[in-house]
């Protein structure tokens, strides 16, 4: 079971992920947005917004930087297991925060207002819950990494994730003996890795970059255009 959840399901959330991603834009491309209620309560979205996508975008970069930099790379620049270690509990646990009261902001307003209620379907609410589910586990483990400031545990990590993409058949082993929490908090982002695609999640992915070389201003209509129309004679 072990080898199961952690050496063969990363590659199969991955593929659902990549393939169901590709299927949802293609077939319902309709269905690409955040649905955002911003135009149904506008006060109350905001602080909440920005905490929990600041310190979810933080921790997705530090998790992804973290993980799969070769581990040679960190010795090069001499920078030590330990230091890094800290380094992640610090940065991780302020984001985590950060991101864990944005979103419980966001939850109470989904589900306490009665106009976005009506509007929110059962996935937007259930990705949510695993998203908040899955920054109590990761602060859960700042407890544990405090434990052991060596750096030893955080190796194991990168070890393992850095197994998964290169193919390892035992990448697995490398956290068998990990603390249960760790193996909860990567289930858990396994899982909402997996249920990815058919969410509003997706949008993500849709990063706007032709807006950074778009040659100007759309005008689409001149501020002197009379608003009278002409008669026709």
């Amino acid at each position: 079971m072990h080898h199961f959840l952690f050496g063969i399901y990363p590659y199969i959330a991955l593929s659902v992920l990549i393939i169901g991603s590709i299927a949802r834009y293609e077939r319902d491309p309709f269905t690409w947005k955040s649905s955002s209620s911003q135009l149904l309560r506008r006060k109350q979205l905001i602080m909440g917004s920005i905490l929990f996508h600041v310190g979810v975008l933080t921790i997705f970069a530090g998790h992804f930087v973290g993980l799969l930099t070769p581990i040679w790379f960190f010795d090069a620049l001499g920078i030590s297991h330990g230091a890094k270690q800290i380094l992640a509990v610090v940065a991780g646990g302020i984001a985590g925060i950060m991101a864990l009261v944005g979103g419980l902001m966001l939850l109470n307003r989904r589900m306490n207002d009665p106009r976005i209620r009506k509007t929110s379907s059962f996935a937007d609410i259930a990705i949510l819950v695993l998203l908040l589910a899955q920054l109590i586990l990761g602060l859960g483990t700042i407890y544990v990494s405090l434990q052991h400031l060596d750096g030893h545990e955080m190796v194991t990590f990168m070890s393992w994730a850095q197994g998964i993409f290169t193919f390892n058949p035992d990448a697995a082993s490398y956290i068998e003996h990990a603390a249960m929490i760790f193996k909860l908090h990567i289930f858990l982002g396994l899982t909402i890795i997996l249920v990815f695609p058919f969410t509003r999640l997706v949008h993500m992915l849709s990063v706007p970059l032709r807006y950074l070389t778009r040659p100007g201003y759309q005008i689409v209509r001149s501020r002197r255009q009379s608003t009278t129309p002409k008669r026709r004679g």
